[in-house]
């Protein structure tokens, strides 16, 4: 008896030290396809942190947007679907949920940043991405810098490059866990301006219940967007997605894509 609770420990231990993208014995059923490590048989499991219009965000029971339909074309390549699960943005910039293999991508609006790289494999860059200012209609600023100077009131949504953009200039923005609650921190009077991705923005004020607000300014904080893959774990599956990218360049779906979530596409998208 003693022995066999030292081999069922033993293999306990392993199991638990895997973190591997199948179980040690009975408990998943990763599978690989065309050389990618998949965590479920049959699907392209995306980890996301909702809301965040338009790249991702439910609507009728179902969760839509900009990188859910890039993702889709990846996963349509590999004669998957794509399930998509819903995760504190944390976990994602960390690699925490990549390396527990609870999915196997990475697609959340998410900037490349070098310190995030040394956690998680990133894709090449899929979206070109600036920050806005959003505050009362008709009031405009030049710089962070005149917001600063003006002791105003910024919100910016916790753990983003907005967030330490407003940081890096000495601004000490009230955090919110998420969009949602951001955007309401505005219309609540708690913050005067939020500092959020520019296609968010643009996206909140096509709602007529944001009428009263506007851009009030626009910041080149020369951003990509990038998905990422498990460390050094899931090549043929990111150099996958990287094709899927490049092809969806060169057939027009991701034009097609572009002005279905963002609008008109300028020509350095």
């Amino acid at each position: 008896m003693a022995i066999r609770r030292r081999l069922a420990a033993a293999t306990a231990g392993l199991c638990a030290a895997a973190l591997a993208l199948t179980a040690c014995s009975g408990g998943g059923d990763g599978v690989t396809v065309q050389g990618a490590k998949l965590v479920k048989k049959g699907k392209l499991v995306t980890c996301t942190h909702l809301p965040y219009p338009p790249f991702q965000s439910a609507q009728g029971g179902k969760v839509v947007g900009f990188d859910v339909d890039i993702i889709d074309l990846a996963a349509k390549k590999l004669g998957v679907t794509q399930q998509i699960i819903d995760t504190p943005f944390e976990t994602i910039k960390t690699g925490t949920a990549l390396n527990a293999g609870k999915c196997d991508v990475a697609a959340a609006g998410m900037t490349i940043k070098p310190e995030r790289a040394r956690f998680i494999d990133f894709t090449k860059p899929y979206f070109n991405a600036t920050q806005a200012l959003m505050g009362k209609k008709g009031v405009t600023f030049t710089s962070l810098d005149e917001v600063k100077a003006q002791k105003l009131k910024v919100g910016s949504q916790a753990s983003t490059t907005g967030e330490d953009y407003a940081h890096s200039k000495g601004i000490d923005s009230k955090s919110f866990k998420d969009s949602v609650s951001l955007l309401n921190g505005l219309r609540s009077g708690q913050v005067d301006v939020i500092i959020e991705d520019y296609p968010v923005v643009q996206g909140w004020l096509k709602d007529s219940a944001n009428a009263k607000y506007g851009v009030a300014a626009s910041l080149n904080t020369g951003e990509q967007y990038g998905f990422a893959v498990r460390k050094g774990q899931n090549p043929k599956l990111l150099a996958l997605i990287n094709q899927t990218i490049d092809e969806a360049r060169q057939n027009g779906e991701y034009k097609k894509i572009y002005e279905k979530w963002i609008g008109p596409m300028p020509a350095n998208a």
